[in-house]
């Protein structure tokens, strides 16, 4: 049997809970194009995502450590695979759109910098007087406007509800924008299992990445409870963990925060008695969470990781690098623009100066970044 889009999207209706977002029922896009025959609309989104330059570049973008301090490490890429893996068990255990949920999953870092959140933190204090950084926002552009694969049009053209999704992305580290997206309500389903994937991912991986470096041990971790409960199953001798017992223990840990994602979320679901997207959107709160008692440990753990990994020395001394690096670039950028490449300075009359030197370094990879400094001020390396 062959599955053409009419298929998949009457399959959506048997299958998707009453509040999940049916492809069928999307608000569209901004420049009609013919629909796709084999696909849903969610479906192209999250394959044109893919095929992106700026998804392609998440491979070597900072997670925690950058990309050179070894290939075991997570980057950008591969946290944001995790993120889509951990959204798809979480979208298909509560009946939500799960190649919706998949796409935003997948689009909600591209707008990040080199060098992790230290670059957002640069880009944005040099950007103080002309507008600003904040990834979500940069993201927005990527897929509406800065990348090049049409000749109709800039950008994507995602649908409404993969825009609204990435617009509508929040965490501890990040905030939405969504004035042009119904910013009184709240995000879909599917938008708020991203934002909860990509907490559970990142706590998740840095915690596994963080025993695999030596910045923390096992002896710093007695007493959380969290981990107490976690680990307790596994037992090796000493403070270094073997990698077979790390490996256990970090799918333990995503698959109890999993567990309890969908359980804490049923149970507000049915508590709020909704019955549509447009009833879930329009309650005063998310219904994606976590248990309480959950939340509470989630939080200790958090509290360690940032503590004893991302202020570890060495994470911070990167942090310093990113810092001089990315401001040394910009203000010789900003002083001389003729050093930019040909195409990038085609773009300052339309864009500005700054705006057009923000998006060059936005989006650098950190390998790219540090060879562009070093032929910058290197006297001795080939411009």
């Amino acid at each position: 049997m062959i599955f053409r889009r009419q298929e998949l999207e009457a399959f959506e209706d048997q299958m998707l809970a009453p509040y999940a977002v049916r492809s069928k029922n999307s608000k569209g896009l901004l420049y009609i194009e013919e629909e796709s025959a084999q696909r849903t609309a969610f479906q192209r989104d999250r394959d044109r995502i893919i095929h992106t330059t700026a998804f392609r570049r998440l491979e070597y973008k900072t997670q925690v450590f950058i990309n050179h301090e070894g290939d075991y490490y997570r980057t950008r890429l591969t946290h944001t695979i995790e993120v889509a893996q951990i959204g798809r068990s979480i979208a298909r255990g509560l009946g939500a759109n799960e190649d919706l949920t998949e796409t935003i999953c997948l689009s909600h870092d591209l707008g990040h910098p080199p060098f992790g959140h230290s670059g957002e933190r640069v880009l944005n204090q040099l950007m103080l007087d002309y507008g600003g950084f904040e990834h979500n926002k940069h993201t927005y552009r990527i897929v509406t406007d800065l990348e090049k694969r049409y000749p109709e049009f800039s950008g994507l053209n995602l649908s409404w509800e993969t825009l609204e999704g990435i617009v509508k992305h929040e965490s501890e580290y990040d905030s939405s924008d969504a004035k042009d997206f119904n910013p009184d309500l709240r995000g879909h389903l599917e938008a708020q299992i991203c934002n909860i994937a990509d907490e559970l991912a990142y706590t998740a991986h840095d915690l596994d990445d963080g025993l695999r470096s030596g910045m923390i041990h096992t002896g710093m971790l007695e007493g959380i409870e969290l981990w107490e409960i976690i680990s307790n199953p596994f037992r090796w001798s000493g403070t270094q963990i073997d990698e077979l017992s790390r490996h256990q223990i970090n799918r333990e840990l995503i698959g109890y925060l999993v567990s309890d994602v969908i359980q804490a979320t049923e149970k507000k679901i049915l508590e709020s008695k909704i019955k549509s997207v447009d009833e879930l959107q329009r309650l005063s709160y998310n219904v994606l969470c976590f248990s309480d008692e959950l939340q509470q440990r989630l939080r200790v753990l958090k509290d360690f990781l940032y503590k004893n990994l991302y202020r570890h020395y060495r994470v911070q001394r990167m942090a310093v690098k990113a810092d001089r690096i990315l401001t040394d670039m910009f203000k010789a950028y900003q002083s001389e623009s003729t050093i930019l490449p040909q195409h990038i300075q085609g773009l300052i009359e339309d864009q500005g100066l700054e705006r057009t030197i923000c998006d060059y370094i936005a989006g650098m990879t950190d390998r790219y970044a540090i060879e562009e400094y070093q032929k910058l001020f290197d006297p001795k390396s080939l411009p």
